[in-house]
């Protein structure tokens, strides 16, 4: 957790980032070698930066022409850091250049869609058409956001940093949004050939930590990091040997990561004890993926309880992707009659007239209601409209199935 810190903060230092990759992979060797004797430091991330910066400093004498940076970085440490035991952390406490970087994309100045589409752009490497589809709009509309992004930012002259104070509280809801959808994309990846980008999953759990620590008090970060814990330890079910999709009733659920949702159901236990009032939407889905977590089969799964906190969540955060949510649990606990009749009230709305879940989703009820034909039909057209590789071979398959 604490090695891609000590990059960004080296790579400042030394301006080479495989050279900062070196000093840091020092520092953790020298952690490994001298806590086992002399116990963990109270602050052992900043031990680690201070040794890592004195590693770099001993590479720099080694270099004349560095002379002089040596001379900055030496007297910088030690003005900043007297006793490397009780060394505090630089900064603003969090060191993560990536996490400023968020802060960044997602200032005021910018329209909630913008922050959320601009974050992914930057930090999610994702392509426009990407964002375009996960947020549901056109990729030209998406596309013109993205750049008028650029240009409001750069206009504001908004600086490289962290907000304090009341400006963090204000902030932290859209920087909730994006770090979560940037999940998302590594979780079931809109387009490519892979079901799956787990190196986005890793970027948005590490931030989603780093947040839990800076906004301890709040308990929709803690809700978001739960639901992204448990979310996360599905990752090796999820996919077969040829990295073929695994769907949730046929994952092997001793590959789940018990490490994983042991965390998340204790950050939930956390989130839940420091609501005032009503859960927000972190918090409530959060709670619905606990309730998979855990079900030892899934046939345990407690469906009435999901679509009862589907529910809530439609009316804390509506949206036609939570009804969907929603229809699904209907269709789980009471039967797919009751879930396609939720299903065909999205059926005329623009959003998702090209939302392939929708009829991935539909085909499943029919084909659970022995209406094959029309199951077929619905997962052709999903095959269709999703930009996927592995989905859509999926989709064909179970279109197959159905004769």
């Amino acid at each position: 957790m604490e090695a891609p810190r000590l990059i960004a903060g080296l790579t400042r230092l030394v301006r080479d980032v495989g050279t900062a990759e070196e000093m840091a992979q020092d520092a953790l060797v020298a952690a490994l070698e001298q806590w086992p004797n002399e116990g963990v430091p109270k602050n052992p991330g900043a031990w680690l930066m201070t040794t890592a910066k004195r590693r770099a400093i001993d590479q720099i004498r080694r270099n004349e022409t560095y002379r002089r940076k040596v001379e900055e970085v030496g007297r910088d440490l030690e003005e900043a850091t007297p006793d490397i035991g009780d060394v505090v952390a630089e900064d603003d406490g969090i060191g993560d250049d990536l996490l400023r970087l968020v802060f960044v994309a997602c200032h005021p100045v910018l329209s909630t869609e913008a922050r959320a589409a601009l974050t992914l752009r930057l930090l999610g490497g994702l392509a426009t058409d990407e964002i375009a589809r996960a947020f549901l709009v056109p990729e030209p509309t998406m596309a013109q956001r993205i750049v008028r992004a650029k240009k409001t930012l750069a206009k504001a002259q908004v600086p490289f940093e962290v907000p304090q104070g009341d400006e963090l509280a204000a902030r932290l809801s859209s920087v909730l949004e994006v770090v979560y959808l940037i999940f998302n994309e590594g979780y079931s990846a809109t387009a490519g050939d892979d079901w799956m980008r787990p190196q986005l999953c890793a970027d948005a759990l590490r931030l989603g930590r780093i947040l839990a620590r800076l906004a301890a008090r709040e308990p929709e970060v803690h809700g978001l990091v739960a639901l992204m814990e448990i979310q996360a330890s599905r990752a090796a079910a999820r996919t077969g040997p040829d990295g073929e999709p695994i769907l949730l009733a046929d994952q092997n659920r001793s590959r789940w990561d018990q490490l994983l949702i042991r965390r998340g159901l204790a950050a939930l236990e956390q989130a839940e004890a420091l609501i005032d009032d009503k859960p927000g939407p972190y918090v409530l889905q959060a709670a619905i993926a606990a309730c998979h977590a855990r079900a030892r089969h899934f046939d345990d799964t407690d469906w009435a309880r999901i679509a009862w906190l589907y529910e809530h969540l439609a009316e804390t955060m509506p949206s036609p992707v939570v009804e969907l949510n929603r229809a699904v649990a209907v269709s789980m606990a009471f039967g797919p009659e009751m879930g396609l009749a939720l299903l065909d009230q999205l059926m005329e709305i623009p959003a998702m007239q090209n939302y392939h879940l929708l009829p991935s989703v539909r085909g499943d009820f029919l084909a659970k209601l022995g209406r094959l034909p029309e199951a077929r039909a619905e997962f052709e057209r999903a095959a269709s409209l999703t930009r996927n590789e592995r989905e859509r071979t999926l989709l064909l398959a179970r279109a197959a199935a159905c004769g």
